[in-house]
């Protein structure tokens, strides 16, 4: 068989390429939907870190309700961060949220396991914030609260937003064991293609060159971002 025919085999035959289409907007969406909740929840556990640590430092008494916060926290990010992210995935597809949209799960399960290093991310950012900032805004009479969300979290953003879009990046090629639960993503769509034709290479391939073409312009884009924060700084 020629290669033209083995293409037409897999992918233009019973349009199997929509194996493919498919499985990249079911890719897209779960990347899309774990990176906001990652960012959500990212920012949320390296503001508690934050603050207890700011507290012992400052030898403030630490209030249960935060010291309470801060253990959780520290658990989540040993617990997330110390297994595997398929692991974890399986964990809630088959054990805990029996009944969600496969979708629905998968967006969860990766956004949980995103916002333990978009945490630490977010974190490294607020403590690069030069500590005078957070004085000159409480002498502007702004509580603590009003300060971290007006002046330090702007700043800690702005530092890490290149380290953000690496993780979004990593997010995309994470998604690739979807298919372990079910769900019919982009690795799944070029195996399904495979165990229909039982020609594995062209789908594989394909599968292949479409994450690979993704990772580029996502890094593209990272680089404008780069250049352009780059520029603001020296203005």
């Amino acid at each position: 068989m020629s290669l033209a025919e083995h293409l037409f085999q897999d992918f233009i035959a019973q349009k199997r390429y929509m194996y493919l289409v498919e499985g990249l907007k079911n890719t897209l969406i779960i990347t899309a939907g774990a990176l906001v909740l990652g960012i959500i929840l990212g920012v949320i556990a390296a503001i508690i870190r934050v603050q207890h640590q700011n507290k012992k430092t400052g030898s403030e008494k630490v209030g249960p309700i935060l010291f309470l916060a801060n253990l959780i926290v520290n658990l989540y990010l040993t617990v997330i961060r110390g297994t595997p992210t398929i692991v974890q995935l399986m964990i809630l597809t088959f054990a805990i949220w029996k009944s969600g949209q496969p979708i629905q799960v998968a967006i969860v399960a990766f956004g949980i396991n995103s916002g333990a290093y978009v945490a630490e991310i977010i974190r490294s950012g607020i403590q690069s914030v030069d500590s005078g900032q957070t004085e000159a805004g409480r002498s502007l009479g702004l509580s603590a609260r009003m300060t971290l969300q007006k002046i330090v979290l702007p700043q800690a953003f702005k530092n890490v937003a290149p380290a953000i879009f690496n993780e979004f990046i990593s997010l995309v090629k994470e998604t690739s064991v979807a298919g372990y639960v079910g769900i019919q993503d982009l690795t799944k769509g070029g195996d399904i293609i495979r165990s229909q034709t039982y020609d594995a290479f062209p789908p594989l391939l394909a599968v292949a060159l479409i994450y690979l073409v993704i990772v580029i312009g996502l890094t593209q884009i990272l680089g404008l971002l780069e250049r352009r924060m780059a520029r603001s700084d020296i203005r």
